[in-house]
């Protein structure tokens, strides 16, 4: 099956190149200042993948890459097959992937909710009464149906989230990528849009892409991908990822509360198994442990 997002030895700087010798590409390999460096990635279809890393580790740079808001400086990013360097395809790039951003009031373009969420299909030049389709049912699939007539400036931040992420979901893409899409919401929003992004996946079938700081959040994707200094240091389930504590600190990270708190039950004697990722599996490990 043909990835839905892949990067092929890419290169990303915010800088001006250098000019390269005539009919020469510049020698991106020792710059210093790029935001991604001679980085390769395949995301397949219907899968869940969290990525991690500390600011400036790249992770940002890497999610504009993936729905051609950014262009590779060297290399080629393909989505559903289409290259993002051709700007002719951009519209077609993003109806396959869509992105919602850390902050939804720079997403909120109209003054209703449902005429917010109806903004992209319109763009699309779906007919009138498909949009109305689209509209109910993305506003359900965000438990967001109810406030279709509210102003959206008077929502809640993580009910504006829903409300961007509905707006994708009426453009229906394949895939939806999330830059650090809880960051700005307190407990409750970051619940809201968590589960809302897990319904996504879960139960339909898109692919889903978020980015991080909260490690509580990246247990629950099927993957999990660590950045820095524009590359993949880390790549794999989350207990492997996870597992290897010292890396992550290496970086700047820190790791599940719930595993921490494993870690040092051991510490004390406790008979504790490793690969504790949620607070779920930390309670049944006491209570076995106890038990014993």
């Amino acid at each position: 099956m043909e990835p839905i997002i892949e990067l092929q030895h890419v290169y990303f700087t915010y800088d001006e190149l250098p000019e390269a010798e005539e009919g020469k590409p510049v020698d991106l390999s020792n710059y210093e200042h790029l935001a991604i460096r001679n980085l390769s990635l395949s995301i397949e279809p219907g899968s869940c993948v969290a990525i991690l890393g500390h600011n400036g580790s790249g992770k940002s740079t890497l999610a504009k890459l993936c729905n051609g808001i950014l262009a590779p400086d060297q290399g080629d990013v393909l989505v559903a097959g289409i290259n993002t360097r051709d700007e002719e395809n951009l519209m077609e790039i993003r109806q396959h992937v869509g992105m919602v951003f850390q902050n939804p009031d720079n997403q909120i373009v109209a003054s209703v909710v449902e005429e917010d969420v109806a903004f992209g299909p319109e763009n699309l030049g779906v007919p009138p009464e498909e949009i109305r389709q689209r509209v109910d049912a993305a506003l359900k699939a965000v438990n967001m149906y109810d406030y279709r007539n509210h102003a959206p400036h008077k929502l809640s931040g993580g009910q504006k989230q829903r409300v961007a992420i509905a707006g994708i979901l009426a453009m229906e893409t394949e895939c939806v990528v999330f830059d650090e899409s809880t960051a700005m919401l307190d407990p409750r929003g970051r619940r809201e849009v968590m589960d809302s992004i897990h319904k996504l996946h879960d139960d339909m079938g898109k692919t889903v892409v978020y980015i991080t700081h909260y490690m509580d959040e990246a247990v629950k994707a099927d993957r999990v991908i660590v950045m820095d200094h524009g590359q993949i240091i880390a790549d794999g389930t989350p207990y492997e990822v996870f597992s290897n504590t010292e890396q992550l600190r290496s970086v700047g990270l820190d790791i599940p509360n719930a595993t921490e708190f494993a870690g040092l039950l051991r510490e004390d004697g406790f008979s504790i198994p490793d690969h504790i990722l949620t607070t779920t599996e930390c309670v049944d490990a006491i209570c076995t442990a106890l038990n014993e």
